[in-house]
């Protein structure tokens, strides 16, 4: 994790040529894992404050889903009702038991299965799978947020990568990172 990042940075606005676009949300901070069992850990104050600032920031951005995919936990289903108030039309969100703490090819599973004749979706989820699923994707982009990206996901923080083939065909280095935002600490 990088220190001290700057809250917004972004680099362009949608390709209209890209197939679609996926935006990957790590869940905001939890409590500690010792409080509770996994599964059921909730967001700390800290989460709950920074889960908010990403909606806004999403909704500022024009970044908009058209359906969201969640883990089950409690801690991605916190997040995701959080930042669904900020979006002017937040979608319906579709809560899958396989994305609880899933490595990055189940995660490019459900998302080619799921994300049929979606343009634009949200996947909330957990590291390290939603990092290494960003980080395999990205092949291309602006070198900062590249080289931010490969330092790491901070908790609330939001990947956006435009993927020209398509859901079908999640290929490593294929997609281009097209923004990055992590909370300010």
């Amino acid at each position: 994790m990088s220190s001290g990042p700057a809250p917004h940075v972004t680099s362009s606005a949608f390709d209209a040529a890209a197939a679609c676009r996926l935006l990957l949300v790590r869940h905001a901070k939890a409590v500690p894992k010792h409080v509770t069992e996994d599964f059921e850990r909730a967001l700390s104050d800290r989460g709950r404050t920074d889960a908010p600032q990403a909606g806004r920031w999403l909704a500022e951005s024009g970044f908009e889903p058209r359906l969201v995919l969640c883990s089950p936990a409690r801690r991605t289903r916190q997040t995701w009702q959080l930042i669904a108030p900020a979006l002017p039309d937040a979608p319906p969100a579709v809560y899958d038991d396989r994305l609880y703490d899933a490595a990055p090819s189940t995660l490019a599973t459900v998302l080619a299965e799921r994300g049929a004749g979606v343009s634009h979706l949200m996947l909330v989820g957990h590291n390290t799978g939603i990092h290494e699923l960003a980080t395999a994707l990205c092949g291309t982009g602006p070198p900062n947020l590249l080289e931010r990206l490969a330092e790491g996901l901070p908790t609330s923080g939001v990947v956006v990568v435009d993927l020209p083939r398509g859901w079908e065909s999640l290929t490593p280095g294929d997609g281009h990172l097209t923004a990055f935002w992590a909370p300010a600490h």
